[in-house]
């Protein structure tokens, strides 16, 4: 289960009702990461997968930074771990960038698992981008199913401003969020964005003044987190997954999704708060198994 805390490389709380809220707190480093942020990162996302608990996670930073990439530096031991604070999910690992073969391992392992464990997060996510997101900061923003910025915040790729690759996905999340022709844009032309122009990209969902940012991440957070959470699960799965399929395979998809939903007892509620003229009551089921009295669903 989610413990909550203060931790090396960030904030852990879980408020009502089920909102895990993620929030990087190295505000001298931009919030940039390192190889045991990722994997703690991982860490937590796996937990909160696992955490009848947990409805939605919401990502967001400390001072000026959501997240500013990769921190390159190294600390007084000469490695890329930060020095245990108060506490870390994980003991430290190497980066595993000392080889061709390393550096695979490396980004599978490390750096890309950070973004394919969020997206397969089957629990809805949101990004609360509080400023200065790039390269890391953004693919994990993109990963992410919403996105909230603040005016202030400023975002993009631009690894190609130190002749290095986006090895992390996000050329694939850039191009499944906005398309070829602007990814190509981006990308190629180092493109550093305000937040009202990566809204006209498609990049983010909504821009907030900084002072109101979080106060509307967690309204979303709170909407989301009271909706049908199985039927949710189960259709941001299928969303997903149709994006990348035929049409064939998509409809085969949401038919066999829906024969595992449509008997659940969030859908018996549903029909019965509209045929009562009432706001429904979802997630019992989830009520019950903290319980500990209900079966799983």
């Amino acid at each position: 289960m989610i413990a909550e805390g203060s931790f090396d490389y960030f904030d852990l709380t879980l408020e009502e009702p089920g909102i895990l809220v993620i929030r990087f707190n190295k505000p001298e480093r931009l919030n940039g990461m390192r190889t045991g942020m990722k994997r703690d990162l991982v860490e937590t996302v796996t937990q909160a997968q696992l955490d009848n608990r947990v409805r939605v996670v919401v990502f967001t930073g400390s001072g000026r930074a959501f997240c500013a990439g990769d921190d390159v530096t190294r600390d007084e031991q000469g490695n890329g771990n930060y020095r245990k604070a108060e506490a870390s999910f994980m003991p430290t690992v190497n980066a595993g960038h000392d080889s061709p073969v390393g550096v695979i391992a490396g980004l599978h392992w490390i750096s890309q698992a950070v973004n394919t464990s969020v997206r397969k997060l089957d629990k809805l996510s949101i990004a609360a981008i509080n400023g200065v997101t790039i390269q890391t900061g953004l693919s994990l923003a993109l990963a992410c199913d919403f996105r909230f910025c603040a005016q202030s915040a400023r975002l993009g790729s631009a690894t190609l401003r130190f002749g290095a690759q986006p090895d992390e996905g996000g050329h694939f999340l850039l191009v499944q969020t906005i398309g070829l022709p602007k990814t190509v844009d981006f990308l190629f032309r180092k493109r550093i964005v305000t937040a009202d122009e990566a809204l006209e990209l498609g990049l983010v969902h909504e821009v907030h003044e900084d002072a109101v940012l979080m106060d509307k991440a967690m309204d979303l957070a709170r909407e989301l987190a009271e909706g049908p959470q199985l039927a949710m699960r189960v259709l941001k799965r299928a969303t997903y997954f149709a994006a990348e399929a035929t049409l064939a395979q998509a409809f085969e998809d949401i038919a066999v999704r829906t024969g595992i939903s449509d008997g659940t007892p969030d859908v018996r509620e549903g029909f019965a708060a509209f045929k009562e003229k009432r706001k429904p009551h979802y997630n019992k089921w989830i009520e019950d198994l903290l319980a500990g009295r209900g079966e799983r669903h």
